[in-house]
């Protein structure tokens, strides 16, 4: 599945640190399709596939929780457009 991480990012700098550490653990099966910010730099949307949305917000908070608060949600990939299978 493809679960959107949407973030209110507090500290930048530390959060995508955090999210470029993440990206080269990622769960086995799992790929980072898009990651993104606000050009203010205070919110972030990130979309990752994975077998499970509770597996995927336990992962992406160990490395994003101190620096960002993140909601999570299944994409309608079905719907999108642009992202890629």
């Amino acid at each position: 599945m493809h679960v959107m991480a949407v973030s209110t990012v507090t500290d930048e700098k530390r959060f995508w640190s955090g999210l470029k550490k993440a990206h080269g653990k990622l769960p086995k099966g799992s790929r980072w399709k898009l990651a993104i910010a606000s050009g203010d730099g205070t919110k972030a949307v990130n979309v990752i596939t994975h077998d499970s949305l509770d597996g995927l917000r336990e992962f992406f908070e160990s490395y994003a929780a101190d620096h960002a608060t993140t909601e999570y949600f299944e994409a309608d990939a079905a719907n999108a457009i642009g992202l890629a299978r």
